[in-house]
């Protein structure tokens, strides 16, 4: 793999799946960077896509097994760390007492600002570098490319049963 020399010749023989999973790098170590650095360095992986989710409302298992690409199990075993470790708390919901209620702790409250403010930062280091329409051309791509993976057939959704 070449790696990128500043002269804007970006990794030419690596396809698209490849440059997706690079692309997160940035995110990634900035979000654990800004995390560490305020002293919430025991937040797991996938932990800080889990406070984001909690914080809008958007933690049906589900929707976290589809966007962490992990089991039912694997985000179970994540919401008991981040219980244990106090970012968040779970009560049943008034509701439905079989469903669980998740809300986000002081503490889990301020590592998803500080994870959000991290993402926005290199959001807009990608802005200087490639200009707001180019930005929005990545978004649309991003956004089709992620509806083709709803509409696959070959893989349906295991949650779906």
């Amino acid at each position: 793999m070449t790696a990128h020399d500043g002269s804007g010749a970006l990794y030419p023989e690596l396809g698209i799946p490849g440059l997706l999973r690079l692309a997160r790098r940035p995110y990634r170590n900035a979000v654990a960077a800004a995390l560490a650095e305020a002293g919430f360095d025991d937040v797991p992986r996938n932990g800080a896509y889990l406070l984001a989710r909690v914080h809008d409302g958007r933690y049906a298992v589900a929707e976290l097994t589809r966007g962490l690409g992990i089991s039912k199990q694997a985000v179970s075993q994540l919401v008991d760390t981040m219980v244990t470790r106090g970012y968040i708390e779970r009560k049943p919901d008034a509701e439905d007492r079989r469903r669980m209620q998740l809300t986000l702790t002081p503490r889990g409250a301020a590592a998803a600002t500080l994870s959000w403010q991290a993402a926005t930062q290199v959001d807009e280091e990608l802005e200087r570098r490639l200009s707001a329409a180019g930005v929005a051309a990545l978004r649309s791509g991003l956004i089709v490319l992620s509806d083709m993976g709803e509409d696959d057939p070959a893989h349906p959704d295991p949650e779906a049963d």
